[in-house]
């Protein structure tokens, strides 16, 4: 098995590049989504959750009102961690239980948006990073996203710079251009990721 870790800046086109991954047969563990699965109603995360938040972070219907509770974070940095050390250890376990159930030679892809900033490269057999300019970066957001550039730069100001991210790539997929520009570059990786795969059996 190889263990992957997959980062990039928000906008930068990480959520596709890991669907043409799993497309080309990697087995994916998506941060993000077990992020959302650790605070579901019901979960001790999301009790966590509002214990150290309030109850102003949920909904009329009881689950996690997730743009509320990101622009209490997103503005201040203690809160931000303190959320991070509620989530972060869920997360930590849920995707330890699935790497678990993945065969031999598949190449595991663990896409983790905050790994630059959690130090988390050494868990990894290589890290991936799809990079695009911060110019390319806020386009995106704003413009297929729909945030304010006020809140997109500060989403993109509350990560790692670019510099950070490519100090700890062992390979780096350029997303600054068009999409049909994307796809050689992610096969090309994936072929070099399955070769390392296969001589782990």
């Amino acid at each position: 098995m190889l263990k992957v870790g997959l980062t990039g800046g928000i906008g930068a086109g990480k959520s596709e590049v890991s669907r043409l991954l799993v497309s080309y047969g990697a087995v994916l563990i998506d941060a993000d989504r077990i992020a959302r699965e650790v605070v579901e109603p019901g979960t001790p995360g999301l009790a966590a959750v509002v214990d150290a938040f309030g109850t102003d972070v949920l909904t009329a219907d009881g689950t996690l009102d997730r743009p509320k509770l990101g622009s209490i974070v997103f503005a201040d940095p203690e809160r931000l961690a303190a959320l991070n050390a509620i989530v972060h250890p869920l997360v930590g376990a849920r995707s330890a239980e699935l790497e678990s159930a993945a065969g031999p030679g598949d190449v595991v892809i663990h896409d983790v948006p905050l790994l630059t900033e959690n130090g988390l490269a050494p868990l990894y057999d290589l890290v991936v990073v799809v990079d695009a300019s911060p110019e390319t970066q806020l386009d995106r957001l704003v413009r297929l996203r729909g945030m304010t550039e006020e809140e997109a730069r500060a989403r993109m100001a509350a990560q790692a710079g670019r510099a950070a991210r490519r100090e700890i790539a062992d390979l780096v997929i350029d997303n600054d251009g068009p999409l049909d520009a994307l796809e050689p570059q992610v096969r090309k990786v994936w072929h070099e990721l399955a070769r390392r795969a296969a001589e782990t059996v």
